[in-house]
């Protein structure tokens, strides 16, 4: 049988005043928990309900996963995301998932769907790693085959940086990378009011 594949969405538990704190110091905490919360559900009812693979919610804080309120798509499994920094925790999910390609994506990318992750798993036939690069220097998804994967994976990742993804690109080695569209984040009022104007 032919393993699974997997998708993970990274969250934070929707409290209001501990999500999305950069957005929020331009728009305040409650509109910063409401698009927050609007847009995690809106990412899970177009990914979680998809039969083509396993949705997985990585939930911080640890204790929240046990607790988490009832979100609409298909029941996805939730699972804490641990400790460490945000490469620590991406790298814990990405060695100990069952077998089968894995795509991990955020909760704040308005423009994500379903056709995008599909891309992923398309682009991981032929690749060992798959990238949707952001306009910032991050990341909005990143996909493994998970046929080899390196000891020092994301070791020296200047998260939340124009970095992001040529250090996590060194990180490889000789590995085959394919990248697809991309997307945009949202983490401040300008982001926003660019999401805003798109809808």
């Amino acid at each position: 049988m032919r393993p699974r594949r997997h998708v993970v969405i990274m969250a934070r538990a929707p409290r209001l005043g501990t999500v999305k704190r950069r957005l929020a110091r331009d728009v305040g905490a409650l509109a910063a928990w409401r698009f927050y919360r609007a847009n995690l559900q809106t990412t899970l009812r177009r990914l979680a309900r998809e039969r083509r693979w396993v949705t997985w919610l990585a939930v911080t804080p640890d204790a929240a996963a046990r607790r988490f309120p009832a979100l609409p798509g298909r029941p996805c499994r939730i699972v804490p995301q641990g400790r460490g920094d945000l490469g620590r925790r991406m790298g814990r999910l990405v060695r100990t998932l069952p077998p089968g390609p894995v795509a991990i994506v955020g909760s704040d990318i308005p423009g994500l769907d379903a056709a995008h992750v599909a891309g992923a798993f398309r682009a991981l036939g032929r690749a060992d790693w798959v990238f949707g690069p952001a306009a910032d220097g991050g990341y909005w998804l990143i996909g493994a085959a998970r046929r080899r994967l390196p000891r020092d994976l994301f070791a020296g990742v200047r998260w939340s940086s124009a970095h992001a993804l040529a250090d996590t690109v060194a990180t490889l080695g000789a590995a085959r990378i394919a990248y697809l569209e991309v997307l945009g984040d949202v983490d401040s009022g300008a982001d926003l009011a660019r999401h805003g104007r798109k809808r």
